[in-house]
């Protein structure tokens, strides 16, 4: 088992009025998923970015995505790899190499899906380190949880409007946010405190 161990964690849940496998047949094409960075907004600074993919386009353990573009003129290409496609469970992916990002080193990000009574429950997660070097470490240490907290729950409100629901936190899971060595236990499928 690979496990990636990074110190930031963000994660929030929704749930969502269809099925496990209509949900991740949706959150499985990262054009859905990640809707908001292909749109100029504030957390870009105006900015958007655009997908590249390979042959696999995102789907399956291996696959690459590339996501490339610039904020306030400043070039960014993040290289990302699906770790882990458990269908219609779970799927996350990584950053690989040295990203050229603003305020986080690298990441993993990813959602699990489990049925429930109104449907399916929705969770979506990032794990993340600053950057170490000064000053971007500054710039991530400012924002990055800002910016954690708007991919999880763009993505969130993405899934909640492609199914007609208004985003819905179960009583006892809505937001968490913690600061600490963190690892994502692949096998489970369960966040672990080492």
């Amino acid at each position: 088992m690979s496990e990636r161990v990074l110190p930031l964690h963000f994660s929030q849940s929704s749930i969502l009025k269809t099925s496990c496998e209509r949900a991740f047949e949706f959150l499985d094409d990262f054009q859905h998923l990640g809707a908001h960075m292909m749109s100029s907004s504030w957390m870009m600074a105006g900015s958007h970015m655009r997908y590249e993919f390979d042959s696999m386009l995102g789907h399956g353990v291996g696959a690459r995505v590339w996501l490339k573009g610039s904020i306030l003129g400043i070039p960014l290409r993040i290289d990302e790899q699906v770790v882990e496609s458990d269908v219609p469970i779970f799927k996350s992916w990584v950053t690989l190499g040295a990203p050229r990002l603003l305020v986080m080193q690298e990441y993993r990000m990813g959602f699990s899906l489990e049925p429930c009574l109104q449907g399916t429950r929705l969770e979506v997660f990032i794990d993340y380190a600053l950057p170490e070097n000064a000053p971007a470490r500054w710039l991530g240490r400012l924002l990055a949880g800002t910016y954690a907290r708007w991919c999880v729950r763009s993505m969130l409100e993405g899934a909640n409007r492609h199914f007609n629901e208004p985003v819905q936190r179960p009583a006892g899971t809505g937001a968490n946010f913690r600061s600490g060595r963190t690892a994502l236990d692949t096998a489970n499928h369960r966040r672990a405190t080492p």
